[in-house]
């Protein structure tokens, strides 16, 4: 995850909960003791602690698994029952297992704002460390505030030591939480660095602080407050923060070996993809049965709802109707057969197009905003993918018909979906080929992952203008992204590209946000906070039009349940609405 990552420090010193309102909380041991809080170095190692627990899976290591749970991904794990509104609140292992996650990136965080306080160091570095904390405590709840509401509040007067046994707080309400957050991340911010040595890349910044109080401030829709937080590093209004766009879009998400871009704000930096160091298992999820021949691959993959959402390349609205006329309305049966090949029974090559025209499909995808074939694998096109034993190997994507040939086999020449979907595939986070013997393991995607990016904050920045009257602003924002795509600006010429009142900037905001972030998990959270979650849940389908699997919607979804175990422990604990 960082640089400063030391691993035999981090077994040492870090806390371990097995869950963190439970009672089987088990005491850290040298760093709950007087001994270890002593030395600059011991400060060091007690933010690494903060750190080993946010990047955890079931914290916010996964967090580009959220986009399952929206309109552009679909999947079959980690958070099913949310996707698919099947959630309760006795059997929720996600639901459960991010609120106890989430709970011990907390007690971390206040175990090292506590001890640091009377260390015998230097007051800068109590100063950085306790930022740190805080920023860390402001994202844990920021983010049990928009799963839950209101939660039980514990901070740095609460020793995890000597009360595990008693954690029975009430849920304080959301406007509580909300305010507890915002005043940690403004002490996060007069404590933090502009930035840190590059031994040390990874750890929270002023910045950093400033872009996650400007989002919470945008998700309370105080559009003022969270346009003075954005303009302050988007436009270096009292330091150099140093961010940038990055020079291409899919470069940005390929930063591998220590490699590190200007345009991540806050980030999880992946070390080795081999066996040694610290990435992120993204492949496990993302990845397809030809990315090292998984057994269970493309767990999650690009809706078609997705793909269809991407402009053609003029910035125009794509149509399959103007590729296929009929198309829309011609159900699976038309589309099967106007994107469908024959290949051999041993997968290696296509026997007959059939009625199929591979380039006209080829160009529909092709012809389309960049961004769609940077992020998605589209049919008929290829993905250096690699055998077994991480030898490269070109693989193609076709869809065949089985009634005329072979079926793909990921051994050979053609792509499989693991579930039998002829759905998309992902290409973003996905690693081309073995990156020259760098990645080895499947489950260790060695690339940065952004948790926050200049981009983001950019259309966040473009969104509370807009809400404010400021349209024009706004535009020009979307623009700076939109440049780097390659799209065409808005306002820039045809009638297509106009954007001059409120409602259709929002509507640029909400699909460039779409467009931009996808793969990274920020989705869920946008379409629960413009109200759009009910209007967006419809059942998952193929490419062809085939029902994947079946989602519903209920009020009560706008709000996860309380775990049940979590209520069983805690008697004061209230149920949200519905559950």
């Amino acid at each position: 995850m960082l640089r400063l990552i030391n691993l035999a420090a981090l077994t040492a010193t870090t806390l371990f909960l097995s869950g963190c309102e439970s009672l089987d909380y088990l005491p850290g041991d040298q760093m709950s003791g007087p001994v270890f809080w002593q030395t600059e170095d011991h400060a060091r190692q007690a933010a690494i602690g903060m750190y080993a627990a946010m990047k955890e899976p079931w914290c916010f290591g996964m967090e580009f698994t959220f986009d399952m749970c929206s309109d552009i991904a679909d999947g079959v794990s980690p958070w099913s029952d949310i996707c698919r509104g099947t959630t309760f609140a006795s059997n929720s292992e996600g639901v459960q297992n991010h609120w106890q996650n989430l709970y011990e990136l907390v007690h971390r965080t206040n175990t090292v704002i506590r001890n640091a306080a009377t260390m015998p160091i230097s007051s800068e570095t109590i100063d950085r460390v306790t930022g740190e904390a805080k920023f860390l405590r402001a994202m844990a709840y920021f983010r049990m505030l928009n799963c839950w509401g209101g939660v039980p509040y514990y901070d740095e007067t609460c020793d995890i030591n000597e009360q595990f046994a008693n954690l029975k707080e009430p849920r304080q309400s959301a406007e509580e939480i909300r305010r507890h957050i915002i005043e940690d991340l403004t002490d996060a911010i007069g404590k933090l660095p502009v930035r840190w040595d590059a031994s040390d890349l990874g750890r929270a910044t002023r910045g950093a602080a400033y872009a996650l109080r400007g989002k919470v401030y945008l998700y309370n829709r105080q559009w003022d407050e969270a346009a003075a937080d954005f303009e302050e590093i988007v436009y270096n209004h009292h330091a150099d923060y140093g961010y940038s766009l990055h020079p291409d879009y899919d470069g940005l998400f390929r930063l591998y070996n220590g490699n590190h871009s200007p345009e991540m704000i806050f980030s999880i930096q992946s070390i080795d993809g081999n066996t040694a160091g610290y990435a992120l298992d993204i492949v496990s999820y993302f990845g397809n049965k030809s990315t090292m021949r998984l057994i269970a691959g493309n767990r999650i993959v690009p809706s078609v709802r997705l793909a269809d959402m991407y402009e053609n390349a003029d910035g125009s609205p794509f149509d399959w109707d103007s590729v296929f006329p009929g198309y829309n309305d011609g159900g699976p049966e038309l589309r099967r057969r106007l994107m469908s090949v024959a290949i051999d029974q041993s997968s290696t090559e296509i026997t007959d197009l059939l009625e199929a025209d591979t380039t006209r499909i080829l160009d529909a995808y092709r012809q389309r905003d960049p961004r769609l074939n940077l992020n998605i694998i589209t049919p008929y096109s290829h993905y250096l993918g690699t055998d077994a034993a991480s030898v490269p190997m070109d693989k193609q994507f076709v869809l065949a018909d089985p009634t005329k040939g072979g079926a793909p086999m990921e051994a050979m020449a053609f792509m499989r979906n693991s579930e039998g979907w002829n759905s998309y595939f992902w290409r973003k986070w996905i690693p081309t080929g073995n990156l020259d013997g760098y990645w080895g393991e499947y489950n260790r995607t060695p690339y940065e992952f952004p948790l926050i990016r200049l981009a983001d904050v950019i259309l966040m920045l473009a969104e509370a203008y807009n809400e404010s009257g400021r349209t024009d602003d706004a535009v020009a924002e979307i623009n700076k992204v939109r440049c780097r795509a390659g799209m065409p600006l808005l306002g820039s010429g045809p009638a297509w590209l106009s954007s001059s009142s409120k409602e259709e900037v929002d509507e640029r905001i909400r699909r460039e946000r779409a467009f931009e972030l996808a793969g990274e998990g920020q989705r869920y959270w946008d379409l629960r906070r413009w109200g759009l979650l009910e209007n967006s849940v419809s059942d998952a389908t193929d490419i062809f039009g085939d029902l994947m699997y079946s989602r519903s919607y209920q009020p009560r979804h706008e709000m996860w349940p309380i775990p049940l175990v979590e209520m069983e422990r805690n008697k004061s604990l209230v149920q949200n609405p519905g559950w």
